[in-house]
């Protein structure tokens, strides 16, 4: 889609809109999705570095992650993601996630995590977060499984999530998400995706490229959000933004430069 064409569809208001009270889908959240564009099957590893720019407020669950898939040669072993979340009965309303489902849509199995859970979920693991902060999302191979491991950039700390077992030796089909379960009107919350990238043979490949998706009115998502390139502490991000305007629309490609 070229730049003429973008700035139309963005200007032709949809059909219909849905910019407050909640989200109508089946599971009260309405999402934003980014894909990472380029030949990244068969990666070894993947990582991206978060930001959470403007936090939430209240209670209302949110939840930022990088999804990956599974694979052995062609065949989908089930997906997972990692990620942060803002969710009540955590201690300071912060946790981290690490789980998924296989093929057949059942939960996947995984290790033990040295994490403590407030909600004692397998999955959810308390974890203090900070607004302002990169941290690293990267998914790679572990002892057991594939290992979900969070690294804090301002101090150098790793934590380990804990293994998923799906099975497979190979990545693919990565996607960054926001996921909102607040009504839609606000307050506005950004978080900023930035970094991104796959290994494959010892080798690093940077994502620059990312197809936009939207979770539609249809599906009972929230019609005011947006996610854009924005300038942040003078580097490019790909930013996800709730209860604002939407400029970029469905099947926009961004390109995230240098």
């Amino acid at each position: 889609m070229g730049l003429l064409d973008r700035f139309l569809s963005a200007m032709r208001p949809p059909t219909q809109t849905r910019e407050s009270g909640p989200p109508r889908s089946s599971n009260g959240a309405s999402s934003m999705h980014a894909r990472w564009l380029g030949p990244l099957d068969g990666a070894e590893a993947a990582e991206v570095e978060l930001t959470i720019v403007d936090p939430p407020a209240g209670r209302h669950l949110h939840f930022w992650a990088l999804q990956a898939s599974f694979y052995s040669g062609r065949r989908r072993l089930g997906g997972a993601h990692l990620g942060l979340q803002w969710i009540a009965g955590h201690p300071g309303n912060t946790a981290a996630n690490w789980g998924g489902y296989g093929a057949g849509g059942s939960i996947l199995d995984g290790t033990r995590s040295d994490l403590p859970s407030a909600l004692n979920n397998p999955h959810t693991r308390d974890f203090v977060w900070h607004p302002g902060r990169a941290y690293r999302l990267r998914i790679d191979r572990g002892m057991a499984g594939w290992r979900g491991s969070i690294i804090d950039t301002s101090t150098g700390d790793t934590t380990v999530i804990r293994e998923l077992l799906p099975g497979g030796d190979r990545l693919g089909s990565f996607v960054m998400w926001s996921e909102v379960f607040a009504p839609c009107e606000g307050p506005s919350t950004a978080v900023a995706w930035s970094s991104a990238a796959v290994e494959r043979g010892g080798t690093r490949f940077d994502v620059a490229d990312f197809e936009l998706n939207y979770q539609s009115y249809e599906d009972g998502g929230c019609t005011n959000t947006n996610t854009s390139i924005e300038a942040l502490g003078g580097r490019p991000h790909v930013v996800q933004r709730t209860a604002v305007a939407r400029v970029e629309p469905v099947g926009s490609t961004l390109h995230l430069g240098r």
